[in-house]
């Protein structure tokens, strides 16, 4: 179920393709088309070749901007970039809580001697699907994913 608060546009209609390109889910193409064109939303205006190969149901042209946005020779719709921009935000406030959290405790004296957190990754927050992390990896944003742990990147 696509939810255009969480999940990414690229990531469906990526889906959509694959399942257009297989003989023996051509039966349910209409059903494709259609999801493909309502998850397309208020991206239309923004992607009007995204639309035009959509609404003509052209898989090769489909399958050409799905191939550009995996080479990164395309970038992603904005509402893609700004489910990411959001996740990363999310992430980067959840990590230094926890940081924060660590560092806050009492060790084994009275006080505490103002020691750094040891916490460098962090399972994140799961009001956003996993597609959303995996993309932040491969973006370069996030490192991990190891165990459901990601971490900053150095630097």
């Amino acid at each position: 179920m696509f939810d255009p608060a969480t999940h990414l546009v690229s990531s469906h209609l990526i889906r959509c393709v694959l399942d257009l390109s297989d003989p023996a889910k051509a039966e349910s193409a209409p059903g494709l088309w259609s999801s493909a064109a309502s998850v397309l939303g208020g991206t239309r205006e923004k992607e009007p070749d995204l639309a035009a190969a959509i609404d003509t149901k052209d898989v090769k042209a489909l399958h050409a901007i799905a191939e550009a946005w995996s080479a990164k020779k395309r970038p992603l719709p904005e509402h893609d970039i700004e489910i990411l921009r959001r996740a990363l935000k999310a992430f980067q406030k959840s990590l230094k809580l926890t940081q924060l959290d660590s560092e806050s405790t009492l060790g084994g004296r009275g006080m505490t001697s103002g020691r750094q957190s040891g916490i460098v990754g962090i399972t994140p927050p799961n009001r956003f699907p996993r597609e959303v992390w995996d993309e932040l990896v491969r973006q370069g944003s996030l490192r991990g994913g190891r165990n459901g742990v990601y971490e900053l990147p150095p630097g």
